[in-house]
């Protein structure tokens, strides 16, 4: 069904391009022109990304014709949140791919690098970055989706925490940190 959906879009824009071709494409705004150049690369992107899915990852579109909004669900099967379903939600600026796209964690969580209004903090989301770790636009929704998949494993950083209480946690009480992930795995991650 998500193929068909792309398939739909895909066959869309050529449609598109073949009218714009037609008419004085002076008539269309730079807008206009920027989110068809990023609905272009969204085709390919998430063709991308659904061949190469970490196996904890899943994709989903609302609707098949708005690859720019999407929910991703990254359930671990390893560490701290092992048996916890999370929920985040990707949208696509009209910039793209000059831009990163925007992600916000929809599942209540007790993490270093997520707060609990789900606000995230991993390099590869942020414009700008002091260490070149950041957005470029060589990057893609792929390492995007992988970015987001490891903030749960190997790039869970408790020394550059955006959640400071959470770091702070689980410098002082590992365990007790980890009862209180269980416990928000629990109530909000089924």
């Amino acid at each position: 069904r998500k193929v068909a959906g792309m398939l739909t879009l895909a066959s869309k824009l050529k449609r598109d391009d073949g009218l714009k071709g037609s008419r004085t494409s002076a008539s269309t705004s730079d807008s206009t022109r920027r989110v068809s150049v990023r609905d272009k690369l969204l085709v390919k992107e998430v063709a991308e990304l659904e061949a190469n899915l970490p196996c904890t990852c899943k994709v989903h579109f609302p609707d098949p014709n708005k690859l720019h909004c999407f929910q991703l669900t990254v359930s671990p099967d390893e560490g701290y949140y092992q048996g916890g379903k999370f929920q985040f939600e990707t949208e696509v600026p009209d910039a793209y791919n000059m831009v990163p796209p925007k992600v916000k964690c929809l599942t209540k969580i007790w993490h270093p690098n997520i707060t609990e209004t789900g606000e995230i903090c991993l390099s590869l989301l942020r414009e700008h970055s002091i260490d070149g770790t950041g957005w470029a636009p060589t990057r893609t929704l792929k390492d995007v989706v992988w970015g987001l998949n490891s903030l749960f494993t190997d790039l869970l950083n408790f020394d550059d925490p955006l959640n400071i209480e959470a770091a702070e946690h689980h410098l002082r009480d590992k365990e007790d940190f980890r009862d209180k992930v269980d416990e928000y795995i629990k109530r909000y991650a089924r």
